[in-house]
């Protein structure tokens, strides 16, 4: 397509990402964007409540299934070093996403930053995967429920999930004050588990187990570990790895509606992933020292069991194996309530981006500020759960498995890219440092880079198993075939709408207000003009440098992204978040203050 070509039809990319303030929103004819009546999103999510949905939203079926399967796949040391891996460079991409994050707190998150910063196509095809992400996770959860059962023996397990999925559906579609609730006692649970699992598997391995001998590293040195299947079953790891960690990036999607998140956002991103990593990496070392990669059903087409519940078996106790099944249960429930709220907002955050990704039916919210029909569309594609009664559980879900991971690590890899291109912008239209609301500073400049690089070299090599030594068709489509459909959606939204670079200003100048000198603008979004003449005319001599090429990108000019545009300002009800903290941490009792800090430590 040539450059007059999308002249002639093509939306200004310039205000590409932004989101609307407060709700549905309709152009009209002059391209101002109007409110309707609905609400929009609210800002019902407390610091509490986020940090234990950042927990509850890692920490699920990939923790508590997921490692039987890897390390059935791989053995002991690849799934300890491929965890650790992946841990580490899901941390730094978190690291970057709070970044843009507490600038920005929008609906949409990193889709909405990608779109704005990166590429408008690259955004579009990225938001519709990652919504299909969530959606197939929640169908994978539902999938898990069945498993986990399978240690009752209960039949027609699959009433089970319909019964869930009518439970998440009902308490997604109240409040997100009630989904918040869910998920912190739900997760407080997990949290709970995980802790008494950890000192039984120490106890366990030391000899308190129903054979009464001391294993150690047994198990790391028995035929065929602590590699298993070479560097192909180390390879594997990776992906249900990925799949394991996902959830952390839906940190951003909950800064939409997060009270105060310039201050919430950063300490949610800080604090959060070292307990995650804490609890996943001690369970996962306990898990390869205590149960053998060879162990009987750990995973095949049929079922999966959790490593988790076969060490409470080991402690000689039935009741508490029973627990722990338990456990995983509500885990699984509240990973699939994670993921239906995720799903729901990424698919609302497309309907309120300017232009639109989506239907505007899907912007509408109740008065509780529930987008009921984004709500609805995302629940419906979990159907997919109850195909497992025709292809085995355990099949269905290592296929859900891939494709949720490698959905997680294209994630990550376009927060990388747009926390580049952010952060090139900031620079460049001469913004301070200081003005950051949150900054990594250890990450600078090399972050972005970092995670690019390592993520594209995880979602190469991840497949090798699927090649390697005999090929695979659906195990390789289960690793790679999200990768060639966003390639075709990309094409396809840069030919039917791609974006032209505007030939004069949105708006008069006012060089008191302009974004190049250096004071903030105080208007609001709707009146902020996106770009100033100097910037104008560079644009212009850039476009006709490029007028003989027949093909071009939409890459977005990090001299004229407007910076501004959803910027959070404190309101009220911050401030006095903000003093009330500050009230508590100075009072008078030396007690009271010490007790007060250790809460907002945990809490």
């Amino acid at each position: 397509m040539s450059q007059e070509d999308c002249r002639k039809f093509g939306p200004d990319y310039s205000n590409y990402g932004a989101t609307t303030s407060g709700g549905t929103s309709q152009e009209v004819e002059d391209g101002t964007i109007m409110n309707n009546v609905n609400t929009g999103l609210h800002r019902g999510l407390s610091a509490r409540q986020v940090q234990m949905i950042a927990i509850a939203g890692t920490i699920g079926t990939g923790l508590f299934l997921g490692t039987g399967k890897s390390l059935a796949e791989g053995g002991p040391a690849s799934i300890l070093i491929c965890y650790a891996i992946v841990g580490f460079i899901v941390y730094v991409t978190l690291l970057l996403l709070g970044e843009m994050a507490t600038q920005y707190p929008v609906a949409g998150s990193f889709n909405a930053y990608t779109t704005r910063f990166f590429s408008p196509s690259y955004g579009f095809a990225l938001s519709w995967n990652y919504w299909f992400n969530d959606a197939v996770s929640v169908a994978s959860d539902l999938t898990a429920a069945q498993l986990v059962l399978h240690f009752w023996v209960v039949q027609h397990s699959w009433i089970v999930s319909l019964v869930f999925w009518v439970f998440l559906v009902s308490i997604n579609a109240i409040h997100v004050r009630a989904y918040g609730e869910l998920e912190y006692w739900l997760s407080s649970l997990k949290v709970i588990a995980i802790i008494i699992f950890i000192i039984l598997g120490v106890l366990v391995n030391v000899g308190v187990n129903q054979e009464h001998q001391y294993i150690g590293a047994r198990y790391w040195h028995i035929p065929g570990a602590p590699f298993v299947r070479g560097f192909g079953g180390f390879a594997q790891v990776f992906v249900t790895a990925s799949f394991a960690y996902g959830g952390t990036e839906s940190l951003g999607i909950t800064a939409g509606e997060t009270r105060n998140p310039s201050r919430n956002m950063p300490r949610v991103v800080k604090f959060v992933f070292w307990r995650i990593l804490l609890f996943y990496l001690l369970s996962i070392l306990l898990i390869g020292l205590n149960v053998p990669w060879d162990y009987p059903n750990l995973s095949n087409k049929t079922t999966t069991t959790s490593p988790f519940t076969l060490v409470f078996q080991q402690a000689g106790s039935t009741v508490a194996a029973s627990f722990m099944n338990t456990v995983i249960l509500t885990s699984v429930l509240s990973a699939g309530n994670h993921a239906l709220f995720a799903g729901t907002r990424v698919l609302y955050g497309l309907s309120v981006t300017s232009p639109r990704q989506a239907p505007a039916i899907f912007s509408w919210t109740s008065s509780n500020g529930v987008p009921i029909p984004a709500l609805l569309l995302t629940s419906s594609v979990s159907a997919l759960c109850f195909g497992s009664s025709f292809i085995g559980s355990g099949t269905l879900w290592g296929w859900l498995q891939n494709i949720v991971g490698v959905s997680n690590q294209i994630a990550w890899f376009s927060i990388g890219l747009a926390s580049r291109r952010f952060r090139k912008a900031w620079l460049a239209q001469g913004r301070s440092l200081d003005e950051l609301k949150f900054r990594p500073k250890w990450t600078w400049p090399w972050g972005p880079p970092f995670v690019v690089a390592t993520v594209a070299a995880i979602i190469i090599v991840q497949g090798w198993s699927s090649i390697i030594p005999k090929f695979s068709p659906i195990d390789f489509v289960s690793y790679y075939i999200e990768i060639p459909i966003m390639l075709v959606m990309y094409i396809a939204w840069a030919f039917i709408n791609c974006p032209r670079r505007p030939s004069r200003t949105t708006g008069p100048i006012n060089e008191s207000t302009s974004e190049t000198s250096g004071s903030r603008n105080p208007r609001s979004p709707s009146q902020t003009p996106l770009f100033d003449e100097s910037v104008r005319r560079s644009s212009s001599k850039r476009r006709r440098e490029k007028a003989g090429k027949r093909w071009y990108n939409d890459i977005v000019d990090v001299q004229v992204v407007d910076l501004y545009q959803d910027e959070h300002e404190e309101e009220e009800e911050d401030r006095v978040d903000d003093g009330e903290r500050e009230r508590r941490l100075k009072g008078s009792s030396s007690v009271k203050r010490t007790l007060w800090r250790l809460f907002y430590l945990i809490a």
